[in-house]
């Protein structure tokens, strides 16, 4: 029995490893204009790893994350950097939903959960940004000098910030709501595919 209930978490895992893998592909992501710099994007990526924490557990909720990434690394362009950062905050999203979620197995629960993920994982953005994902991209698209792309954001906030400043108020909270419209999305359709999950139970 556990064998089997083993198998079925690892299939669902694959499938919607396999959604995430779609999601996160170029023509899915959007570019918002307000936002700087370039490689900042908005995806629904996550959506699915979330999904499945809810459904199996945490742990398989995490590891689509981490499959997701890795499948990436195949086509990626920044050597491992975004998709190590990506899965990190990913991890930090999803896992803390889930646990929240398999204690509190109400819709409220389910909110609860998604909130406090999306809150862990933006705050775990900041030091992901701070010392893996933009000292990278400063070096890809800026020649390694920081004030360039610094000053992209201050012109148009009208700010003289820091990394360490444009970090926590623009980067942070971008992130936040990025991962809360994954958890309005999921608590929309989770109850229609319920069907569909109990069958990977």
């Amino acid at each position: 029995m556990k064998n089997k209930k083993y198998l079925l978490s690892l299939t669902l895992c694959g499938i919607m490893a396999a959604i995430s893998v779609v999601l996160q592909l170029p023509f899915f992501e959007i570019s918002l204009p307000f936002i700087i710099p370039e490689f900042v994007k908005l995806d629904l990526s996550d959506l699915p790893a979330l999904l499945t924490a809810f459904s199996a557990g945490p742990l398989w909720g995490g590891l689509v994350c981490v499959v997701k990434n890795t499948v990436h690394l195949a086509y990626g362009s920044t050597g491992g950097i975004g998709e190590l950062a990506n899965a990190l905050m990913g991890v930090a999203f999803v896992v803390p939903a889930g646990l929240i979620y398999k204690f509190f197995h109400k819709k409220l629960g389910a909110f609860l959960g998604g909130a406090a993920g999306a809150l862990a994982g933006a705050v775990i953005s900041f030091p992901v940004n701070m010392f893996i994902t933009y000292p990278f991209y400063i070096g890809l698209y800026f020649g390694g000098q920081a004030q360039p792309m610094l000053d992209m954001y201050n012109v148009i906030f009208g700010t003289n910030f820091g990394l360490a400043e444009v970090l926590l108020v623009f980067n942070l909270p971008f992130t936040f709501v990025k991962y809360m419209l994954s958890v309005i999305i999921a608590l929309l359709i989770y109850k229609p595919l319920s069907p569909i999950f109990k069958k990977f139970k």
